[in-house]
């Protein structure tokens, strides 16, 4: 079996080949579409075009900043991301049984 595989992926309009262990393909494409979605966020919020260094050194410094606040327990608030949970379920079951009225 073997150990890596390359995997061509596309970020910024650029193509590149990457090497990974065929059990890690998933998890880098999931990390190629998210930092892709980055891209374009941090692209419409500074007004930047996707060839410019700028939109890639931003994109990379939010990341890590969030990463950090992560991994020293900051900017992860369990209390409300259980009431946000509670009130997205609240919403969603007040939608079904509306619709269970039409049907």
């Amino acid at each position: 079996m073997k150990e890596s595989e390359t995997l061509d992926i596309s970020l910024l309009g650029k193509e590149y080949q990457v090497a990974c262990p065929p059990r890690e393909r998933e998890s880098l494409l999931e990390a190629v579409a998210y930092l892709g979605q980055r891209f374009d966020e941090m692209s419409r919020k500074t007004k930047t075009g996707a060839g410019n260094e700028t939109l890639v050194v931003m994109t990379a410094l939010n990341i890590a900043h969030e990463f950090l606040q992560l991994l020293h327990g900051r900017g992860f608030d369990l209390p409300t991301l259980k009431r946000r949970i509670g009130h997205m379920q609240t919403r969603i079951e007040g939608v079904l049984a509306q619709q269970e009225k039409l049907f």
